[in-house]
């Protein structure tokens, strides 16, 4: 259970605090309610680049990761689709520091032409590194557009190609600034050895006075209802030929989301999943192989991958994955199989929120997404899944018509 308390600033900045007095640390988390969904289509990957330049100097402070240094503390961040997210962590004692540094540059980035410059060679090298200079490292670059046809989705959080970055103006730069990086589009969460009455004083204090703009009102382009099933192939100089499979499924903070969430554990969470069970350690077809989720807010996607052996046509292993989803529409499942993943799930769960920080990242996440109580109610509502529930949902979700099919065969 994370205990806490909120108030909202003037200038719309909602805040939360968790205390926890048995730690001397603190971590201050600002989400702001930007991600990769909300860009234009033909400006992609600027909110993964405003990460980058959020780090390059405001208006007060040229450099932002050496103060903090000197304080003891510690400090990252991380884009998605829906998010973009900024955390410190240091010694309570210090508090001040991360609210001097955080309310600077949500007043004002430096703007600094060369800081653009830099960051934009900096994105773009990571762009060549990890999606076109790495083996199966475009592989979202190609699967999203096949599964999402309309929502902003269809793209990935660096972007849908180099030039978007590269051909981003400091006019660009500041428009996107100045439309998401709000008070009024922001929510902080601190956490740790703190009080309501010292956090409310240093909110004020830092960032009271920060003028809130247009409230940002998101009109997304939903994806509508795939009916047919979807196939793509595609080939590049890779180790081994390999499968994708990815299913639309309800968003995070849908009702089936936790039921989906359990169905997909069943099929490929670990080494005592389906997937793994019969088609790796019993027929010898896969190399590797799991299901994940992409537990975004809007429908997200359940995916199938794995790296198939040598001797393995991707044929008879799409064919072979067909089959054990079928027996999870079809059969009905053991509630010793659905206890086994209900206890992983609520014991990932449990740790998670061991960890200060990630209090208050989940915190800040479901506050979000407008109702800060969903991070208390996830066990009770993991235990309330029945057999029956994960079976239909194998039936809405499994569905070929509610696939999209990548084959990605390894060049000689």
């Amino acid at each position: 259970m994370i205990h806490y308390e909120h108030f909202i600033l003037d200038n719309g900045l909602e805040v939360y605090v968790h205390e926890d007095h048995s730690t001397a640390m603190a971590a201050v988390n600002i989400l702001y309610n930007v991600g990769s969904r909300d860009e234009e289509e033909n400006r992609t990957g600027f909110a993964h680049l405003f990460e980058h330049l959020m780090f390059g100097g405001s208006k007060h402070i040229p450099s932002y990761d050496e103060p903090l240094q000197k304080v003891g503390g510690e400090n990252n961040a991380f884009t998605s689709p829906d998010i973009t997210n900024y955390y410190i962590t240091l010694p309570s004692v210090n508090l001040e520091t991360a609210f001097w540094l955080e309310s600077d540059r949500m007043l004002s980035l430096s703007f600094d032409p060369k800081v653009l410059e830099v960051q934009q060679k900096v994105v773009v090298e990571e762009f060549k590194q990890r999606y076109l200079n790495q083996p199966y490292g475009d592989v979202w670059l190609k699967l999203r557009p096949l599964a999402y046809t309309t929502h902003p989705y269809r793209w990935a959080t660096i972007g849908k190609e180099i030039s978007h970055i590269e051909e981003a103006t400091l006019e660009d730069v500041k428009h996107f600034f100045y439309k998401y990086y709000l008070p009024n589009n922001a929510i902080l969460v601190v956490a740790g050895d703190v009080t309501v009455p010292q956090v409310k004083a240093l909110a004020e204090k830092w960032f009271g006075n920060i003028p809130a703009g247009p409230k940002y009102v998101r009109n997304l382009p939903q994806e509508p209802l795939q009916t047919a099933s979807r196939f793509l192939e595609t080939e590049a100089k890779v180790p081994l030929n390999a499968l994708y499979k990815a299913y639309h499924m309800p968003g995070r903070f849908e009702d089936n989301y936790y039921t989906a969430d359990l169905m997909c554990d069943i099929l490929g969470r670990g080494k005592s999943a389906r997937l793994y069970q019969k088609l790796l350690k019993e027929r010898k077809l896969f190399a590797n192989i799991n299901a994940y989720n992409t537990a975004s807010i809007d429908p997200g996607l359940i995916v199938i991958q794995g790296n198939l052996n040598a001797n393995v046509s991707l044929e008879e292993a799409d064919a072979a994955v067909k089959e054990i989803l079928q027996e999870l529409v079809e059969t009905k499942l053991a509630e010793e199989e659905l206890s086994k993943v209900k206890n992983q799930a609520e014991s990932t769960l449990a740790f998670s929120e061991v960890e200060l920080l990630n209090r208050a990242m989940n915190l800040a996440y479901a506050a979000n997404a407008g109702n800060p109580e969903l991070v208390n109610y996830e066990a009770e509502k993991i235990q309330a899944i029945q057999t029956e529930d994960v079976q239909q949902q194998a039936q809405n979700i499994l569905k070929e018509t509610n696939c999209s099919t990548m084959y990605y065969r390894a060049l000689a």
